[in-house]
């Protein structure tokens, strides 16, 4: 199977002035490097003439290319990384400036302080025991996330349509704009099966009661950790967080798991005074619905991104599996 993720071209001499002149107010840049790894936002780390790292993501602007909930996406992430700040045990960095002028580069631009340790994609071999102390402690992080609350659910970036006041209304509001992106890039997602599935288990919907902070993207590519230690050391790229039901959080660290959480993930949660309701009838059928819109999404960001490679059949094929299982046990 071939990497999805290329190395990086060069940077162009454009884009490093404009770089160069957005993170000006932080120090003179000396050195960039374009980071992979995402598929979405563009990624630069920067270094200062003081030595200092920071790192640059500025995302695509043209609406023509881009699903509903991604418009002005990349904005979400410095709301919840200021939201986070005072919370160290989340281990997010900090904004340290913005610019959504797009005068500089087309699309808004988030700078940030610059993660310790690296990807846990991408780190080394650990143990089975090392794993399993991560995941608690993956667990534990999203307890405390979701313990901040917002005024209302849905999409964190206040101008969105995407919200709403209830999950129910929010929620609907979400799936229905992918569903909309898929009628638009004519993906087949049995959006009728959807449709009633959505109906069906509406009181389960409303359930939620509290519009908790959910991450929304926690699989390992998103967390960094000590390359030494294995130990998590920063969460990063939380650009599609919502305020809504925090069982998405445990599809987001698993997306492609058809069976229930991991244990070690719900033993964390549990251990910092948190709990979920699995088990339960509503809580199941949560469950299946945040991994039948986290499904819905990877399905259909396959065209507008252009995705290709060795790699997608099997990617769409596990989407796919994703897909039919939350349905299934939803009808």
């Amino acid at each position: 199977m071939n990497d999805p993720h290329p190395a990086p071209a060069p940077v162009p001499d454009d884009v490093r002035a404009a770089l160069a002149r957005i993170v000006a107010p932080l120090g003179d840049l000396t050195g960039i490097e374009r980071l992979t790894g995402g598929m979405f936002a563009t990624t630069y780390r920067l270094t200062l003439a003081d030595g200092t790292r920071v790192v640059a993501k500025t995302a695509p602007a043209d609406a023509g290319q881009l699903l509903r909930y991604e418009r002005d996406l990349i904005r979400a992430e410095a709301i919840v990384y200021r939201l986070a700040e005072p919370y160290p045990d989340l281990l997010m960095p900090r904004v340290l400036l913005t610019d959504y002028s797009r005068t500089e580069l087309p699309g808004d631009v988030v700078v940030a302080s610059h993660a310790r340790g690296v990807p846990a994609d991408q780190g080394p071999e650990v143990t089975d025991e090392l794993l399993a102390a991560r995941r608690r402690r993956l667990g534990s992080l999203m307890a405390g996330l979701h313990a901040l609350h917002g005024d209302r659910f849905g999409y964190v970036e206040p101008g969105t349509s995407l919200r709403g006041a209830t999950w129910p209304e929010a929620f609907g509001r979400m799936i229905d704009a992918v569903l909309s992106d898929a009628h638009r890039w004519d993906v087949d997602v049995a959006a009728s099966r959807v449709r009633a599935a959505l109906v069906r288990h509406a009181d389960a919907l409303a359930t939620v009661e509290h519009p908790s902070l959910v991450h929304a993207d926690l699989w390992p590519g998103n967390l960094f950790v000590d390359p030494d230690s294995g130990d998590l050391t920063a969460v990063i790229d939380p650009e599609r967080a919502f305020w809504g039901d925090p069982l998405f959080d445990l599809v987001g660290a698993d997306p492609f798991r058809l069976g229930p959480p991991a244990a070690d993930l719900l033993a964390g949660y549990r251990q910092a005074g948190a709990d979920l309701p699995l088990g339960t009838a509503h809580g199941d059928a949560r469950y299946a619905l945040c991994q039948l819109m986290m499904a819905l999404v990877m399905l259909v960001e396959v065209a507008p991104r252009g995705y290709a490679g060795d790699w997608l059949p099997a990617h769409l094929e596990a989407v796919t599996a994703l897909h039919r299982s939350a349905l299934d046990r939803l009808e």
